[in-house]
């Protein structure tokens, strides 16, 4: 049973960091989780400690963790390697695609459509990670798809600062749509550059972003 709640725990707090529920350099505080899900500290601790060894949140003194501040050069490493292995994951992923995979792809982004448009961010940033995460996971390769959550688990916090710039959010679902129509046709490399497209567009104004906090520019 503990077994259990710890599992039960560990997910929810992965699907949070997933989806960006958490603020990049946010801390989690062991008794206030275990408040607030109606449980001791121990299992609390036993998952956290989990997405500590997984890189996903930075141990700190006195009980608790905090979610990773992102930096520029952070920001570059983790882009360079999700290009790499996400563009590739579609790729795979798109001929494998047929049935409920395809109308799970199109609900999210009719979802991400309407998230826009009423700007709920975190409805927006659900749709976005089953997306991607439902599409890279049908690649057929468990290792690769073990490798893009690891990076998600450590980028996923920073997409809330997709919705600081009004004119941006009006382009946020553009190359999802493009992705999607390209799996329905069965173009796999129309559907990776899609999909890369994605990463490099959103990646220039989040870098850009971070210069400009870190005072580079």
């Amino acid at each position: 049973m503990a077994d259990n709640l710890q599992e039960q725990l560990y997910q929810n707090i992965r699907s949070g960091l997933l989806a960006g529920r958490f603020q990049p350099g946010q801390r989690l505080k062991i008794r206030d989780l275990a408040a607030e899900w109606g449980t001791s500290p121990m299992p609390v601790r036993a998952a956290l400690q989990r997405l500590v060894a997984e890189g996903a949140l930075e141990g700190e003194q006195q009980r608790s963790v905090r979610v990773p501040s992102m930096t520029r050069e952070r920001y570059e490493h983790i882009f360079q390697v999700r290009l790499a292995l996400e563009g590739l994951a579609v790729e795979l992923a798109t001929p494998r695609l047929h049935g409920d995979d395809l109308a799970r792809l199109r609900d999210c982004v009719q979802r991400m459509d309407v998230a826009i448009e009423q700007r709920q961010v975190q409805d927006y940033l659900n749709a976005n990670s089953q997306f991607h995460l439902h599409l890279y996971g049908a690649c057929g390769n468990p290792v690769l798809v073990r490798s893009i959550e690891s990076l998600w688990l450590q980028i996923g916090p920073f997409f809330n600062r997709l919705f600081t710039g009004a004119d941006l959010s009006l382009r946020l679902n553009d190359f999802h749509e493009d992705a999607f129509a390209a799996i329905e046709a069965g173009d796999a490399k129309a559907a990776r550059q899609a999909m890369e497209q994605d990463l490099i567009y959103f990646a220039r104004f989040l870098l850009n972003l971070l210069a400009l906090e870190q005072g580079e520019g």
